[in-house]
């Protein structure tokens, strides 16, 4: 079996938001970076907020990482205090090593996953999360590909079948994959439409980073046309921009603040 694919898991903790039914066992094979934030007003200070909400928001993030691992996943947990929601959910991807960032919405425990490729870039690291979360389940895989309009169809079955031939070669059963083409539509649409029989869409992300696509205008928008959970595969960081990356935030350990 592929390695545990790291996924960050947001919740916003003080604002009623839970574990949706069906993610933990979406996410049963993978180590959750299980992210409580709250974010709080320019004049508040972080630590001012810990000692006035921690007692509330720590005992809500064990009762979730408890869910969690119930279902079979290792769990690291981090409470932040933050004036930049999108800023740290960003950086907490990047400092655990995700390869992925999960949209959590409700869903039946899967059965039925579809996941969008969009063309070779990134595919690798797609596969790996895919092979990961349900090389080792009964979970069935559809890996659908929106076609461009002077693409053939052979073109199109070799891309695919290329992806499937990677996620074989990472445990996947053979016959729990399937393919399927789209073609003349805008993408976000074709892909929810194609997703209405699925429990889940795995996808990667668009630029310029994760944290807009999951949690900007784009998450909004996949929203609306589709009701289940997305898990965002990111693209990988080049190292300059790791390099110049600038923020400035206390940390603490397992909680953290901005």
């Amino acid at each position: 079996m592929t390695d545990r694919p790291n996924v960050l898991v947001p919740i916003q903790i003080l604002e009623g938001e839970s574990i949706p039914e069906g993610i933990p066992e979406l996410l049963a094979n993978a180590h959750v970076v299980l992210l409580g934030y709250h974010v709080i007003p320019d004049q508040t200070a972080p630590g001012q907020a810990r000692m006035q909400f921690e007692e509330r928001a720590a005992p809500r993030l064990d009762q979730f990482e408890e869910i969690l691992e119930k279902a079979g996943a290792t769990v690291d947990t981090r409470l932040v205090f933050t004036h930049k929601a999108q800023t740290t959910i960003d950086r907490m991807i990047y400092e655990h090593d995700c390869v992925a960032a999960i949209v959590p919405k409700a869903t039946r425990p899967p059965e039925e996953v579809l996941v969008a490729v969009r063309g070779t870039v990134g595919v690798d690291r797609i596969a790996r999360v895919v092979a990961g979360l349900f090389g080792d389940t009964d979970v069935s895989v559809t890996l659908y590909h929106l076609a461009a309009e002077d693409a053939t169809d052979e073109d199109v079955q070799t891309l695919l079948d290329g992806v499937a031939d990677r996620l074989v070669e990472l445990g996947m059963d053979e016959d729990a994959l399937d393919t399927r083409v789209g073609r003349g539509k805008n993408p976000k649409q074709a892909i929810a439409d194609a997703a209405d029989e699925f429990d889940a869409i795995v996808m990667g992300e668009s630029d310029p980073s994760i944290a807009t696509f999951v949690f900007g205008m784009r998450a909004k928008q996949v929203a609306e046309r589709f009701l289940g959970p997305v898990i965002v595969v990111q693209r990988e960081r080049p190292q300059t921009e790791a390099e110049t990356e600038t923020e400035t935030e206390t940390d603490g350990n397992p909680n953290e603040d901005d």
